[in-house]
């Protein structure tokens, strides 16, 4: 595994650009692993890559629905997936996605998704815990988050990211 980006983002509209910025590296059969807790900024990086990629739709989370296929001006589609409720991976496989065709997005997919593919780009975001963050923002609708910095590691596994850039 190989760490592609490790920085701070220091807002929603950061969020924003960093999923546009990795938008402009994304192709067909990619597979993007987000990782975090609530209101870490997981649906919002995943709008703006779904804006960078002209998205059709509302990117928001799939959380009750676990996947949204959007279909895009840029290329393959983006499947947007919320694995927060599933149980077993196979649930996963339930969904029946174009692993191949799109640009596949899941939040929470640690452990759900390992044999999909072999190149993988895991996005963990880690937001700020303790006396200076409130305990109530686990309580927010992710979109209520407000602002407050992240460390947000990118890391590449696979062939497929071998000398990417971001």
């Amino acid at each position: 595994m190989t760490v592609l980006l490790d920085l701070e983002v220091a807002s929603t509209d950061e969020m924003a650009a960093l999923g546009a910025r990795l938008a402009a590296v994304l192709r067909a059969g990619d597979l993007v692993v987000l990782t975090g807790p609530l209101g870490a900024g997981k649906t919002t990086l995943t709008r703006g890559l779904g804006a960078a990629l002209g998205a059709r739709g509302q990117v928001s989370s799939p959380t009750f629905v676990l996947a949204r296929t959007h279909p895009t001006t840029a290329g393959p589609d983006l499947v947007h997936v919320d694995a927060y409720r599933l149980s077993d991976p196979v649930e996963l496989d339930d969904l029946d996605l174009d692993w191949d065709g799109s640009i596949v997005v899941v939040e929470w997919g640690r452990g759900f998704v390992d044999g999909v593919s072999d190149s993988v780009l895991d996005v963990e975001i880690v937001r700020a815990t303790g006396a200076d963050a409130s305990d109530a923002v686990d309580d927010l609708d992710p979109d209520d988050v407000p602002d407050e910095p992240r460390r947000v590691v990118v890391t590449a596994s696979g062939d497929r990211w071998d000398g990417v850039v971001l």
